[in-house]
């Protein structure tokens, strides 16, 4: 049957059912009357939808409160053991895998380093050694937690670089780690890691970032924000909705220098060039610096901060570092004012392992830079502050993006895919591809 508007009554129960369970997600227990407001529903709709999420094992009651006047009002709220979900952040210094139940706790973590330094190097973002770790990680996390994999409601992956999407999936460009166009879904599909009803939700790391900055972070309450990815490169995600999904730009390539340094994506006088923490050691180094030998760009990292910072009572701060920081301080502070000036956000979040370790030393620096380039209207309506999820923020964005999708379907699960043969003409593509 279908309304006037072409909707179907499927569609407007789901609809009900996703209105009802997000409210209960983001503003914690209510009773039946007040998600009658909150959601625009008829308390009618609104007692049959809470009967089927009772019956299902979604929603549970969690005591009372009492009314004005009348009986005390039953509370409700989504059972956090009533599904599960996997995020995965694919660094680039690291593949960390953790296991959330549906109140986003953490029930288990397996971290793998991607090795770039000492008689162990390899090539780090070698696509064999990543799935590698994905096939091992995730059914390592479920075994340490005892859930189930039919109990997972997805696998949220953040990857670097830009994300579309084919027949097959996720596909993944990206240019500076050297993948191009690496059918990542397709290739996990194939390793059945988990059974093929459970979706995998594969995007950019900055918007899976983003979006756990925005949900659950410093971006609560912002109608709009720059949430940048600062590590070994720098990315943002720039989003227009509280709770709706951000979009992911490759803001580490605007070019900050005409013919200057060339950045690892082949350009010259990208952003990244300049202030991503690779970058940032390279010139460091150029300069005269000495990081430690054999060290990870994380040790490398902390070790041109305690250099350049001492604190007080400690050595005199290393002139060379100091002065690489400084510049650097001023490079993002040009690349603030670009995404300042481009989409006028309430606020700036600062996020990744690098702008953790960075931000309390010189984010002052930084936004100082970032004011003065930036036109004044905007500049002066936008806060720029350290995100506040610390270095987990990418795997809990990326167990959002399947939940977003559970949400989405009104809590159903998805249903599993049929097994249909591929045309032949795929399979001839692919051989030649590979010969």
């Amino acid at each position: 049957m279908r309304v006037r508007s072409g909707r179907t009554v499927h569609d407007l129960r789901r609809e009900n059912r996703t209105a009802v369970l997000q409210r209960l997600y983001f503003d914690g227990p209510q009773s039946r009357f007040s998600l009658g407001p909150a959601t625009g529903l008829s308390s009618g709709s609104v007692s049959n939808v809470v009967a089927e999420l009772v019956a299902e094992g979604l929603v549970e009651e969690a005591g009372s409160v009492d009314s004005a006047g009348g009986r005390p009002r039953t509370l409700l709220r989504i059972r956090a053991d009533s599904g599960y979900m996997v995020g995965v952040d694919v660094g680039e210094t690291r593949v960390r895998i953790e296991l959330f139940d549906l109140a986003l706790t953490e029930l288990a973590r397996i971290e793998r380093p991607l090795v770039t330094e000492g008689p162990r190097r390899v090539d780090r973002y070698d696509v064999g050694i990543v799935l590698d770790h994905l096939r091992e990680g995730i059914p390592g996390v479920l075994a340490q937690a005892g859930i189930p994999a039919e109990r997972l409601l997805g696998v949220g992956i953040g990857v670097p670089g830009i994300v579309a999407r084919d027949a097959d999936g996720a596909v993944v460009h990206g240019q500076t780690i050297g993948w191009s166009a690496v059918p990542l879904e397709r290739l996990l599909r194939e390793s059945a890691i988990v059974p093929a009803n459970v979706p995998y939700s594969i995007d950019n790391g900055a918007k899976t970032l983003g979006q756990a900055e925005m949900w659950f972070g410093a971006g609560r309450g912002a109608q709009s924000a720059a949430v940048v990815l600062f590590g070994s490169g720098v990315g943002a995600c720039v989003v227009a909705d509280e709770v709706g999904p951000g979009r992911a730009i490759e803001w580490g390539h605007l070019t900050v220098r005409v013919r200057g340094r060339r950045c690892r994506c082949g350009a010259q006088g990208c952003l990244e060039a300049y202030a991503g923490a690779e970058a940032l050691l390279e010139r460091w180094r150029e300069a005269g610096g000495q990081p430690p030998a054999d060290a990870d760009e994380e040790t490398s990292l902390t070790a041109m901060i305690a250099a350049a910072y001492p604190g007080e009572g400690g050595p005199e701060p290393d002139a060379t570092a100091l002065a690489v920081l400084e510049e650097t301080a001023e490079y993002l502070g040009a690349g603030f004012s670009d995404l300042i000036n481009l989409f006028q956000p309430e606020r700036i979040l600062v996020g990744g392992w690098a702008g953790l370790q960075l931000g309390p030393a010189f984010l002052d620096a930084v936004r100082g830079h970032a004011l003065s380039y930036a036109l004044a209207y905007p500049a002066a309506h936008v806060r720029i502050e350290l995100g506040a999820l610390g270095p987990d923020a990418v795997t809990v964005g990326a167990a959002i993006l399947p939940l977003t999708g559970f949400f989405a379907r009104g809590g159903r699960r998805e249903a599993a895919r049929p097994q249909e043969p591929a045309p032949a003409w795929q399979a001839t593509l692919r051989e030649r591809a590979a010969q």
